[in-house]
């Protein structure tokens, strides 16, 4: 059995193919390397085909998402650990042992990602995971090096390895056999919050999720979907919905989830006030889609509740982020005093 198997879902991104995979090569010795593509046009399978003979590929016909692409192809590669891996992600050397003897040292940790920093700007923290998912007590997501689109500079405040909530699909390190236990990523959520998803249900079947800051990556960022585009905020607002619903306590999501519709239709006012009339419009089609198909969501709720049997939540942030943020004007971790994990609250 291969030990670690880096596994590239490719979309149309023949020319990060091109930049980034001789780093990948260079740098991860001992790992089965797979490009998985997923129906690009661009030339992309034969440019991999051509120029990197000794990288597997895998052809997908049609593009099944994020979700659906890594489910796809997971399922034909035999391995103790994946890393599910973006391709515009520059890894640097000595990036997989420090994660790898981490999950070797506690059969506990089932997934974990390292220190995500910003390709374009490499002092910076990347939006996508930065040092470490977390969450507030309403689903809402944030980092710690990055809370909504305040991004700290990365002055080694979190060279530490800590347990997080989620760790970010750009760079997802994860138990294969664990993955296959918790059925994969939900493809309903096609992309975005999927690994949040995931993460979660992780946690309560009684597992860790962990980040480990002496590992470094690089990420470009929106390279299939940019921030700009409004089915980012499609799927960002709808698939926020369903993790509220698949994972809250009825107790708690009878109140949690009016507040977030409230909250969610402030954000639709504020795109409309700051000029993005079509990400507002976004954000009411995520909702429309939203409750047509809450028939299923509950039926997924249930069917998650059968296979971990727990609400168990880990370590969750006793604030509310949103009013943290846009309230208090609190930009970093430092400002919420949020020092070590390990301290946070939970539901």
């Amino acid at each position: 059995m291969t030990t670690v198997a880096i596994v590239i879902l490719n979309f149309n991104g023949k020319h990060f193919l091109q930049q980034f995979l001789p780093a990948v090569l260079a740098f991860s010795d001992g790992s089965r390397i797979v490009v998985a593509d997923n129906g690009s046009t661009d030339q992309s399978a034969e440019f991999v085909k051509e120029k990197f003979p000794e990288i597997e590929l895998i052809r997908l016909d049609e593009n099944k998402g994020f979700c659906g692409g890594y489910n796809t192809v997971l399922k034909q590669i035999n391995a103790t650990y994946y890393v599910l891996l973006n391709s515009d992600v520059e890894v640097t050397p000595h990036w997989l042992e420090p994660v790898i003897q981490l999950m070797d040292s506690d059969p506990g940790i089932a997934a974990a990602q390292p220190k995500i920093l910003s390709y374009r700007n490499k002092n910076k923290f990347e939006y996508a995971g930065a040092a470490g998912g977390l969450i507030d007590r309403l689903g809402y997501p944030f980092c710690r090096g990055r809370i909504f689109d305040s991004l700290e500079e990365d002055h080694g405040q979190y060279n530490d390895t800590v347990p997080i909530f989620w760790a970010s699909g750009a760079c997802l390190f994860i138990r294969a056999d664990q993955y296959h236990a918790m059925g994969g990523l939900d493809e309903d959520f096609f992309a975005h919050m999927e690994e949040i998803d995931l993460c979660w249900r992780l946690t309560r079947a009684g597992y860790s999720i962990f980040y480990q800051g002496k590992s470094t990556v690089y990420h470009v960022g929106g390279g299939t979907l940019s921030a700009s585009n409004p089915r980012k905020t499609y799927f960002n607002f709808r698939n926020g919905l369903s993790l509220l619903v698949k994972h809250q306590r009825f107790s708690s999501l009878i109140w949690k989830f009016p507040l977030r519709i409230v909250l969610d239709w402030a954000a639709a006012l504020h795109f409309l006030s700051t000029g993005s009339a079509i990400h507002a419009k976004a954000v009411i089609i995520a909702h429309l889609s939203f409750f047509k198909k809450i028939g299923q969501e509950i039926v997924k709720r249930a069917a998650v509740a059968r296979r971990v049997h727990s609400f168990k939540t880990g370590t969750i942030y006793a604030g509310l982020i949103v009013f943290d943020y846009f309230l208090f004007r609190k930009r970093s971790i430092d400002q919420l005093k949020i020092k070590n994990p390990k301290s946070y609250s939970s539901f």
